[in-house]
């Protein structure tokens, strides 16, 4: 089951996303485990906190979280995760992700989308899409985050191509989705199918 949640900045869909991979791990994948995939890079003492601060309010809900930055097809092979029919997988953001794959980190990676257009959707697809796909084949629920990036104002330069990127990425997986909603001022609606929760 292939779940997208998207909604501007501060617009509840985190938490509504949190609760929905609960309720369905409850409901359909008991027996299973509730992973948290965390795809922000920490990049100030400030940034730590808060990481840490969420890490602990999200174990409260049984989450086991994994940090994974970029190329989210090694997700399994670099942490303790062996994905079952029987576990539920939350992904918070895509926004994030596809940032990181795009601009990479100094010094540590130099990411994989570095074409424009037609030729950096193809290597989105690549990079993000199809190994998303893959997980959500192997798992009992997948649940994505993404943000509504144009409901913030118009983008210009290398921002524009990012932001098209992200719409791009967004069509494409709620065309494959089982359900998409979006949330707004804390409440979220159908845009797709049923509400998990």
């Amino acid at each position: 089951m292939l779940y997208l949640i998207t909604g501007g900045s501060g617009s509840g869909k985190s938490a509504y996303a949190e609760a929905a991979a609960v309720s369905w791990h409850e409901r359909h994948c008991p027996q299973g485990r509730l992973y948290y995939v965390a795809t922000m890079i920490p990049w100030d003492a400030e940034c730590e906190k808060r990481i840490e601060r969420h890490r602990k309010m999200r174990k409260e809900k049984g989450f086991h979280t994994i940090e994974r930055y970029w190329d989210i097809g090694r997700l399994e092979e670099d942490s303790e995760a062996a994905v079952t029919k029987q576990d539920v997988l939350l992904v918070e953001c895509l926004s994030n992700l596809l940032a990181n794959e795009r601009y990479g980190q100094p010094g540590v990676y130099a990411g994989s989308i570095r074409k424009e257009k037609e030729e950096a959707l193809r290597e989105a697809k690549q990079a993000i899409l199809s190994p998303l796909l893959a997980l959500n084949a192997r798992a009992g629920g997948l649940f994505l985050v993404t943000n509504e990036v144009f409901s913030e104002g118009k983008a210009e330069g290398d921002m524009e191509e990012y932001c098209r990127l992200l719409g791009g990425l967004n069509c494409l997986i709620a065309a494959r989705a089982d359900g998409v909603a979006e949330v707004a001022c804390g409440i979220p609606f159908a845009v797709k199918g049923e509400l998990p929760c």
